[in-house]
């Protein structure tokens, strides 16, 4: 596989039907044999419309599958927005940051997400910033929509956010909460054994002050966490956590990028890490937004590379192979 970029440019990458694959701020899961890639689906409305409802969706979440990591075809829509005048599905919306996990026990894909409702507009207020969860029997869905939360208590809206699962089978939803904008940070809730519900244990990963766009990793007994600053669809320095145990305290490791001239994490945000499956390499998924046109936003993937230190980097390669 070769990965082709620029640090200055957005760059399309389309599926195999030559169509722009289009799945922001969106996670990798790897079942049935092969990787599957999905996110919110975003278009370009029209003049008049606004930034508002352009960064919104009219359509839901998608998935592509591959074998390769290189040539995507498009499975279609996994959870689909409605044309009804009424109920939580109605578009346009927000389906932000959408990540999926697998449950063994109860043979479930689970999926979680920040969710806004209609007409898309980030808040605080009930509704316009929830944990939405749908869940389906079939990685490509169509997922059936359960309904959106806060996971510790009503006050705390939800932000960016992701899902991490351990090794021993236990889930973690981990968000930037807020409570005001001068109380924004990092928290992480373990999920329940079906992962479909909140547990009372989490922890506010009081390091993790104004950080967003959380991605997880794991290597050698260390938990990585890397973030972003709030800067809204703008990027900036990047900062990664360190920890051996989730719930416990974590260290502030700064910047993990080498040689960013102009200390904005490549000109991307932070989404999601996986393992490539034949070389056990860790894949960090960024994404480059294009506030003018989010159907041309440019997805930015980097190697990550662990030292014996216990510590990580990423440097940019405008090429690079598995």
């Amino acid at each position: 596989m070769i990965i082709n970029g620029s640090t200055s440019e957005y760059i399309d990458w389309t599926d195999t039907e030559g169509h722009i694959i289009n799945v922001s701020d969106g996670g990798m899961i790897f079942a049935d044999g092969r990787y599957h890639w999905y996110g919110q689906v975003m278009q370009d409305l029209g003049e008049g419309k606004g930034f508002t409802s352009s960064s919104a969706t009219l359509q839901g979440i998608a998935m592509y599958g591959s074998e390769d990591l290189e040539h995507w075809e498009y499975e279609g829509i996994i959870l689909a927005c409605s044309t009804e005048a009424e109920g939580d599905l109605k578009a346009p919306l927000r389906f932000e940051r959408s990540k999926i996990i697998y449950n063994v026990g109860t043979g479930k894909y689970v999926l979680w997400c920040h969710y806004v409702k209609y007409p898309g507009v980030h808040g605080t207020d009930p509704g316009t910033a929830e944990a939405g969860l749908a869940v389906s029997d079939r990685v490509n869905g169509p997922y059936k929509w359960i309904g959106a939360y806060r996971p510790i208590d009503e006050k705390g809206a939800v932000k960016d956010c992701t899902v991490y699962q351990d090794e021993d089978g236990s889930a973690y939803f981990i968000y930037d909460r807020k409570t005001s904008e001068q109380e924004r940070c990092l928290h992480i809730v373990r999920l329940s054994d079906d992962y479909c519900s909140f547990t009372g244990e989490y922890r506010r990963i009081g390091a993790a002050f104004h950080r967003e766009a959380p991605a997880v990793i794991k290597r050698d007994g260390y938990y990585y966490l890397i973030t972003s600053g709030l800067s809204g669809w703008a990027p900036n320095e990047a900062r990664y956590y360190r920890t051996t145990d989730l719930m416990g305290e974590w260290e502030d490791m700064g910047d993990p990028c080498v040689d960013d001239a102009e200390h904005n994490t490549f000109r991307s945000q932070s989404t999601y890490a996986f393992t490539e499956r034949k070389t056990g390499r860790v894949i960090l998924m960024s994404e480059r937004h294009n506030t003018q046109s989010f159907l041309h936003c440019s997805y930015i993937w980097l190697p990550v590379d662990f030292h014996e230190d216990h510590t990580l980097s990423l440097t940019y390669r405008e090429c690079w192979g598995i």
